[in-house]
């Protein structure tokens, strides 16, 4: 199965706030993407129903296994990017804003060139 770019921003998302807070509610993941709840809900309730995310009795989002392989490639992906693109001139801001959208569609062979070449 093939998760939607927004899925793999949720996913994202919920590793950030992990990383950063610790525990992870939807009302977290709400404030840090500016959705709505209900946006949240449907969203966190899909990722749940694939198995992507677990919730526990107390609300709080964990990545499953699949889930933190998705999270952390396009964490990777989005520093990578970012630290790319700033390094060749973009501001910080439309460095992190371009890498967002780029780590969706960018293919893994494009990718690993891109890490390969700044490495050199």
């Amino acid at each position: 199965m093939t998760l939607q770019e927004s899925g793999e921003m949720y996913l994202e998302t919920i590793l950030i706030l992990s990383k950063k807070n610790g525990v992870v509610h939807s009302i977290d993941i709400s404030r840090y993407m500016g959705f709505s709840k209900p946006s949240v809900s449907r969203a966190v309730s899909k990722l749940k129903v694939d198995k992507y995310i677990d919730i526990n009795d107390n609300l709080e989002i964990t990545l499953t296994n699949s889930g933190k392989e998705i999270a952390n490639r396009i964490y990777e992906r989005h520093q990578i990017l970012t630290e790319t693109l700033i390094g060749i001139g973009v501001s910080p801001e439309t460095a992190a804003e371009d890498a967002c959208r780029i780590e969706h569609v960018i293919s893994s062979e494009s990718f690993e060139a891109v890490k390969n070449h700044r490495k050199n």
